[in-house]
């Protein structure tokens, strides 16, 4: 067999094979950024839901300090000293909320509709003066009660309450004069962060049958 002569012998493998190595190298490298981008929208998703775990956790710590029917003066009137890191969940149920007094109803729809703008720098101008002496939010301590129980720094946790009503004395389907007896249906709206950029919120009420029961 005679060869073919080697002027007709142009390149054209090697020009076809570096064109074909061209493509799988953009292949593999657009390949890349999108197993890249994935990976970091499941971390952000993630980093999302645990945060959003958090705050719920926070949530359910305000609402377990209402359960029970002791301490039934701090439950339906805001105390600063409520508001303290020294307010910890004990064993015996006999817990005390952290209770808001907002100065007033504009501001109390604005909070409720905007949480996030109660600041520790600003409480001064949202909560009235009785309120003012605490904590605007108080430190997670998880839903174990323990006498020794400290703040948790997971996301900055933390938490507050309001009464859910205009007037902070008001109840619900109580008769003139058992409202100073402390008896009636309450409403609460809870609060709860994670950080300073994922804010959550409930309501719970809770039967009261007064002081003197």
């Amino acid at each position: 067999m005679i060869a073919p002569p080697k002027k007709s012998q142009r390149g054209a493998v090697l020009l076809v094979a570096l064109v074909m190595l061209l493509i799988i190298t953009l292949l593999a490298v657009s390949n890349m950024r999108g197993v890249t981008l994935e990976s970091r929208i499941t971390a952000n998703r993630a980093h999302e839901a645990q945060a959003r775990n958090v705050a719920d956790a926070a949530i359910r710590e305000a609402e377990f300090r209402f359960y029970g029917p002791s301490n039934l003066a701090d439950k339906l009137e805001p105390n600063a000293s409520n508001c303290a890191t020294t307010n910890k969940l004990v064993v015996t149920g006999n817990n005390k909320p952290c209770l808001l007094d907002i100065v007033n109803a504009p501001t109390r729809l604005s909070f409720v509709n905007e949480p996030y703008t109660l600041t520790e720098s600003n409480k001064s101008t949202v909560l009235s003066s009785i309120s003012n002496n605490g904590l605007a939010w108080m430190p997670y301590t998880g839903l174990d009660p323990k006498d020794s129980t400290e703040a948790s720094d997971v996301y900055n946790a933390q938490w507050n309450s309001i009464l859910a009503t205009e007037n902070s004395n008001a109840a619900i389907n109580a008769e003139y004069g058992m409202v100073a007896e402390g008896q009636g249906t309450y409403f609460y709206l809870n609060n709860g962060k994670a950080g300073n950029n994922l804010y959550l919120q409930s309501t719970n009420a809770n039967i009261y049958l007064g002081l003197n029961n």
